[in-house]
């Protein structure tokens, strides 16, 4: 299962300018010419090609509510054309409050099961603002969803994306909402070292981590150390598709040298606990 994968509409790719010109987070991403843009029918195609049995479908950190409405609509649909294959992940603009939490029983009832990628360092929000955040995680915990955002390692290289999602704004969100299942996605930026201290450790008690663009962020011995550290089961396979294609991952968790059971737990047994599939 791959827990990171990112769709559009197909007018969307089509009128990629227009896009780019309403929105600073899809300019951020997408703005190079190079940067893949898939759609529904590309993702399943790529899934068949790669043995990739189910693929969670996330949208972006819009900072337009309505450019969140529009896009998860197509998410939904989506869905709803490929049940056995796709889960889908909603996109929200926290700052929008009441409207932001409305969308998210809108895409309840459309069969939604989380909220992401966020990225609040474009979206313009503080993750540990609670006054922002806790009427978003309420209406979560009543839907049950999961949220996934965006993660960034506050040292080295610069690479289209990073963003500023550091380690230490995670841990303060974190703490703040520990029943909240969380997904940091690209290991946290980091944090799961951290796990070595023990109050860290306790505090990420509902907290995963993603592998999605591991090729471009650590050698494949992460897979190993973090396992060591945090455990196979809070390690959730992910690609970003179409970003790369999940092989790139694969091969590097291959090479890694890990038991079976914990390639299991990390190709999709977690996944499948944490979604209750």
């Amino acid at each position: 299962m791959d827990f990171h994968t990112h769709i559009f509409p197909p007018k969307l790719r089509e009128g990629r300018e227009h896009y780019l010109g309403r929105d600073p987070c899809f300019a951020h991403l997408y703005s190079n010419p190079k940067a893949k843009i898939a759609t529904a029918e590309d993702l399943i195609a790529s899934m068949d090609r790669e043995g990739i049995d189910r693929s969670i479908i996330l949208n972006i950190g819009w900072t337009d509510h309505e450019l969140c409405q529009e896009t998860n609509d197509y998410i939904m649909e989506a869905i709803s054309r490929y049940p056995d294959r796709l889960v889908g992940f909603c996109a929200l603009q926290p700052r929008a409050g009441e409207k932001a939490v409305a969308e998210m029983e809108r895409c309840a009832r459309g069969g939604i099961k989380g909220i992401g990628e966020l990225r609040p360092d474009i979206q313009g929000f503080d993750l540990g603002d609670e006054v922002v955040m806790r009427p978003i995680v309420e209406a979560a915990a009543h839907h049950r969803f999961i949220l996934l955002t965006h993660s960034s390692e506050p040292v080295g290289h610069l690479y289209p994306g990073k963003g500023n999602v550091t380690l230490d704004m995670l841990y303060r969100f974190i703490s703040q909402f520990p029943q909240l299942p969380i997904v940091c996605a690209h290991w946290g930026g980091g944090l799961p070292f951290y796990a070595l201290m023990p109050e860290v450790r306790q505090a990420l008690g509902n907290v995963f981590f993603d592998t999605a663009a591991t090729p471009f962020l650590y050698q494949p011995q992460v897979f190993k150390y973090v396992s060591q550290i945090l455990g196979a089961d809070k390690i959730l396979f992910g690609s970003d598709y179409p970003l790369l294609p999940p092989s790139r991952i694969m091969s590097q968790l291959r090479s890694a040298g890990l038991e079976e059971e914990a390639e299991g737990l990390i190709l999709g047994g977690n996944a499948t606990r944490l979604l209750g599939l």
